[in-house]
């Protein structure tokens, strides 16, 4: 039989519970510009699948009620990266015009020293995100000096 390695797994997309898909198809549209790709209105099975217009990346299915437990098993945090501290930027400014709040104040690094890091914010059903760059943020202040952000 033969093997394979954890260095030929590559994270396909990620599926997320959400209480109310049309909220979350907004928001992913309007801070990520995700676009829908596909999608099911049937009451007992509402989803919306979400990428680039080619890759789907998220899918979302209306099954959950309330924000996100942190205090359960599961989801830490959803990370996308970009390839540059000036896009992590970009998405800064945007998420502050649209009204969404920072977790930190502004970009971080994952730690102190560190050149990557980004930003850190919240879904409308209380799922943290996360836009990084891996270079670029050497200078910024990390949210604690012992352990990654």
């Amino acid at each position: 039989m033969a093997t394979v390695s954890a260095q030929q797994l590559q994270t396909g997309h990620v599926g997320l519970n959400v209480s109310d898909l049309g909220r979350s198809k907004t928001f992913y549209e309007e801070v990520l510009g995700f676009q829908v790709l596909g999608e099911s209105e049937q009451e007992d099975r509402r989803y919306a699948f979400m990428g680039d217009g080619q890759k789907l990346v998220l899918a979302l299915w209306q099954q959950s009620e309330g924000l996100f437990d942190k205090s359960q098993p599961g989801l830490h945090h959803l990370s996308f990266q970009v390839e540059s501290a000036e896009q992590v930027a970009i998405f800064q400014e945007k998420l502050r015009q649209l009204n969404v709040p920072l977790i930190y104040e502004g970009i971080v690094s994952h730690g102190a020293g560190m050149a990557s890091g980004g930003i850190y914010f919240e879904d409308p059903d209380g799922i943290r995100l996360e836009i990084y760059s891996p270079t670029g943020v050497e200078n910024a202040p990390a949210p604690t000096e012992d352990a990654p952000t």
